[in-house]
């Protein structure tokens, strides 16, 4: 019998953080018709015409700020998780990595499974909540990647997995050397998305941002909702803590353009808690199995400065999954389950 494949998917890191290979990540990162999800001929002009051109030198910089040793945080920790899935499934199993936008590319690392002749293809979006311009970009990318293949093994998805037992208590771990009590106030900052993209997701068009507090629990109508599910994996790492509801706040970050993304804003939180005399604040990133730019820069370089400058004292991140044994050990989980 052959293996069975095992394709880890992060969303993606240029080559280097020089700005042609950050303008090639970001070229093929927003020409992806399910993040920026406007007809072709629009994407086209704002992608190319004025979003990558402008936004490539600074972004560059920023990249050069985190970017160490080891080169992009975000596929040095992938890696490790890879080797670490690996080795803990063992001979029976082929595990790949790839990355939804540059290298390793998935269309290479499908060949690589392709080629070692894997009785079946599992694939694991390494992003805990599902949204249709991260998992659902992968999940399509893998379709029609095998849909060309002549014989086309057994192929599955994990679309998403908030609320995984092993990655919750990661994340809690992480939190407690930090002793979140003597923090005032605790965020849980997702990385954002327009609106509309929510309201896609609702079948019904009766529920999303129609109904109070619409995300607050996770139900049959919302239960593929990027913000419901990033809302019920807050309430439960908030649980872990004993972190009562009053003294924790869901926002989002990385807004780019000016229509309404999902609210609310990290930025305002941060002007709103600053107003309320509120000094120290602890902030988790959990849409992030990976310390990234996201993490290491916007929050806490970026958001640190903001809230100083408000008037706060500190803004301390909890680091991501990255390679800690128990989050192998709920991939492990996902890969057999």
């Amino acid at each position: 019998m052959g293996k069975k494949g095992i394709l880890l998917v992060n969303l993606g890191t240029p080559d280097s953080p020089e700005v042609k290979d950050v303008r090639k990540y970001l070229d093929q990162f927003l020409m992806d018709e399910r993040v920026i999800d406007i007809n072709a001929f629009n994407r086209t002009l704002l992608v190319k015409g004025v979003i990558v051109p402008f936004r490539s030198p600074k972004t560059s910089k920023l990249y050069k700020e985190i970017w160490d040793e080891n080169g992009s945080p975000l596929l040095y920790y992938s890696k490790i998780q890879a080797a670490l899935v690996q080795e803990k499934l063992g001979d029976e199993y082929h595990v790949e990595l790839a990355m939804r936008y540059q290298n390793p590319s998935i269309e290479s690392a499908l060949d690589k499974m392709k080629a070692g002749l894997v009785e079946s293809i599992k694939v694991i979006p390494l992003f805990p909540q599902y949204a249709s311009a991260s998992s659902g970009s992968v999940i399509q990318n893998v379709m029609e990647i095998v849909s060309k293949w002549t014989t086309i093994p057994p192929v599955s998805f994990v679309s998403s997995f908030h609320n995984n037992e092993l990655m919750l208590e990661v994340f809690a771990e992480n939190a407690r050397k930090y002793q979140p009590e003597t923090y005032d106030h605790v965020l849980f900052s997702f990385h954002g998305l327009p609106e509309r993209q929510l309201l896609k997701c609702d079948h019904t068009g009766s529920y999303c941002l129609k109904k109070d507090n619409c995300c607050d629990t996770l139900n049959d109508t919302n239960k593929f909702c990027y913000s419901a599910q990033g809302h019920d994996t807050a309430k439960l790492i908030a649980a872990k803590l004993n972190i009562a509801r009053e003294d924790y706040t869901v926002c989002f970050q990385s807004r780019l353009g000016k229509e309404p993304w999902v609210q609310p804003y990290t930025t305002d939180v941060l002007k709103k808690l600053a107003a309320e005399g509120k000094k120290r604040l602890l902030v988790f990133s959990p849409a992030f199995v990976a310390d990234c730019l996201e993490t290491l820069y916007e929050i806490t370089v970026e958001y640190h400065e903001e809230f100083k400058a408000l008037g706060g004292e500190h803004v301390q991140l909890v680091e991501s999954l990255n390679d800690n044994p128990k989050f192998i050990d709920a991939l492990v989980e996902l890969a057999v389950s």
